[in-house]
């Protein structure tokens, strides 16, 4: 049975003070536009950068003014408009029969920092998976978030998708846990003016043989674009590096005949799983069971 999904992948502007309810407001028109430019694009599923309604700067939120660096004041963040935005963007996701996956933060209470999270919304409006990024930078560690614990895998259409944000490109075991996990595409959403970062990402889909979703903001776009790498590590789709709001679009179809696909799918990601089971057989050292994830069906 052939397997094809038609994935879009967004650069949207985020914004860095959501202090003020009109820049969440804004990005959200923004994302549920790009959605529907997604939709008649045939895409069924669209991704959006890390923090796409917003991405909170860190002097921004700083409870010490804005020249000093220090723990974030959250009661400043206008969740209930957050919230409002998050649940059109369902909404509209339902209306439109697409998959989302966008980034926010989320509330765990008062006496506690939010998470830095990955929301993904079925094609029905109900959200799905809410991924909660685990490896966080000094000052989001610092100041601002709560870690995650666990990895996030969500299927479409028998299609594999995990989740890792930004900085974790930094941590390959999180990488290789996905492979392990089985997944066909690894969804990484930045908030970075990174060249490095995508080429990470490009090695990524060469040394595990799964595509990779690219999301970068908008604003950063002219050094990287967003866009979507195929197994074996070559670019399939990009974004125009013009700092505007754009999809790139492409099908992940797992009988691919290209021939760069095909020997990553079909020869170099099960050859190097022998190897590696082989290894662990003379050096336990090198084994490791699967690891508990978060999965969506």
């Amino acid at each position: 049975m052939v397997k094809t999904l038609r994935l879009a992948v967004a650069q949207s502007a985020v914004p860095e003070d959501p202090t003020d309810p009109r820049n969440l407001r804004t990005s959200g028109a923004q994302i549920r536009a790009l959605m529907r430019e997604a939709s008649r694009a045939g895409a069924r599923l669209v991704q959006f950068p890390e923090g796409a309604i917003t991405y909170p700067g860190k002097y921004v939120m700083s409870s010490a003014g804005p020249s000093t660096l220090a723990e974030a004041d959250w009661a400043r963040m206008p969740w209930g408009v957050l919230e409002e935005e998050k649940e059109s963007i369902a909404a509209l996701a339902g209306d439109l029969g697409l998959w989302v996956a966008f980034g926010a933060p989320n509330p765990l209470g008062a006496a506690l920092r939010p998470h830095n999270s990955v929301h993904v919304v079925r094609d029905t409006g109900e959200f799905a998976l809410r991924y909660d990024k685990r490896m966080l930078s000094h000052t989001e560690a610092s100041f601002m978030y709560t870690p995650g614990t666990a990895p996030g895998v969500f299927v479409i259409d028998g299609i594999r998708f995990g989740i890792a944000v930004c900085i974790e490109a930094h941590f390959p075991e999180l990488f290789a846990e996905y492979e392990r996990l089985d997944v066909d595409c690894v969804l990484l959403p930045v908030m970075v003016d990174d060249a490095m970062r995508a080429v990470i990402a490009q090695a990524y889909a060469a040394l595990y043989g799964y595509w990779i979703g690219y999301a970068v903001p908008a604003q950063y776009s002219a050094t990287v674009p967003s866009g979507i790498v195929a197994p074996g590590g070559r670019w399939l789709a990009r974004c125009p590096g013009d700092n505007r709001p754009a999809l790139a679009v492409t099908d992940i179809d797992l009988d691919a005949s290209d021939s760069d696909i095909h020997v990553s799918l079909r020869y170099a990601r099960p050859w190097r799983r022998a190897a590696r089971t082989e290894l662990a057989g003379r050096n336990p050292a090198f084994g490791g069971a699967h690891d508990c994830a978060k999965t969506v069906l």
